[in-house]
């Protein structure tokens, strides 16, 4: 690459949350959202979907009725539920023999930037100067967690990683969210950022296979379309079904799809077609499916 600039990177009592407010953000598990669903995985989708719009508590019986729709079971929805609240997703309140579940501040934020990228995603294609993002920072092999949570993280904002310690992105709008991941994981002193355009050495083609696997996120894309073209639920249970299992596998596709130019994509790219299909179902369904988890949440009572 030849760099253009460079610069150095970037009864009732209160709900008791199991980080409080200002501590670290709940955490994020890139493996759980790109792999199989999971009771945990699909109660992220649902408070996203349905809980963060109305903001209100949720009994834990509206809860793991939601999830016994997906064939999730009690001890497994609550198990679900226990471990989301210590992730710092969720705080709980006992109302009598009752409890109930709020959104954290920290949980509210971050699934209102998840719900923002969500909704956003394959909707935002722009016009490409050529110019990529390039950040180096580097971790020992013996901080394994570490890695992890960067690796977790610079992925979600759309980075690739053609070599170890070597991030890059064609979007240059990107480096402030990177500036703000190393500062959280305290690793901004030490790192540098640049723009720049590609060189003579070497293939652009070439390093963006290396950065992201575009062979795995069309295959994606692939199943996605097969899952959903010709799904028509009306109401009720199907409605709300269908809905959740369409935001649910959706929202896999911004830790998988860097959202690259279309001159960087294969031709006939089939992202384009799974996101106006999600689009398109998305509205269609949107309606009834909210009205069926209201009168769920009817259905246990007023919290």
């Amino acid at each position: 690459m030849v760099v253009k600039a460079g610069g150095q990177s970037a009864d009732k009592r209160k709900p008791r949350a199991a980080h409080p407010a200002g501590e670290a953000r709940p955490m994020v598990s890139r493996r759980r959202e790109v792999g199989h669903t999971s009771a945990r995985s699909l109660l992220a989708t649902i408070l996203g979907e349905y809980v963060l719009p109305r903001d209100r508590p949720v009994w834990t019986s509206t809860l793991v009725e939601a999830l016994g729709m997906f064939d999730i079971e009690e001890k497994s929805a609550r198990q679900a539920l226990a471990r989301t609240a210590a992730e710092g997703w969720l705080a709980s309140e006992r109302v009598g023999r009752r409890v109930r579940w709020a959104l954290t501040p920290p949980g509210r934020r971050l699934l209102t930037e998840g719900a923002e990228r969500i909704y956003r995603f394959g909707d935002n294609e722009r016009e490409w100067d050529g110019t990529w993002l390039v950040i180096l920072v580097s971790v020992p092999e013996a901080k394994r967690e570490l890695r992890h949570r960067l690796r977790t993280q610079l992925a979600w904002t759309g980075f690739g990683t053609p070599e170890t310690g070597v991030w890059i992105s064609p979007d240059t709008r990107h480096e402030a969210e990177a500036l703000s991941v190393l500062k959280e994981l305290e690793l901004s002193a030490d790192a540098m950022s640049f723009t720049a355009d590609y060189g003579a050495v070497g293939s652009e083609d070439a390093m963006v296979s290396r950065a992201w696997d575009l062979r795995e996120v069309e295959a994606r894309y692939e199943a996605f379309i097969d899952e959903f073209t010709g799904a028509h639920p009306v109401e009720g249970d199907a409605v709300f079904q269908a809905q959740t299992r369409l935001v649910h596998e959706w929202r896999r596709f911004p830790f998988l799809d860097p959202q690259l130019p279309r001159t960087l994509l294969p031709k006939r790219w089939s992202g384009v077609q799974a996101a106006g299909l999600f689009h398109r179902m998305h509205g269609d369904w949107h309606a009834h499916a909210q009205q069926r988890w209201d009168r769920l949440v009817e259905d246990h009572g007023a919290v």
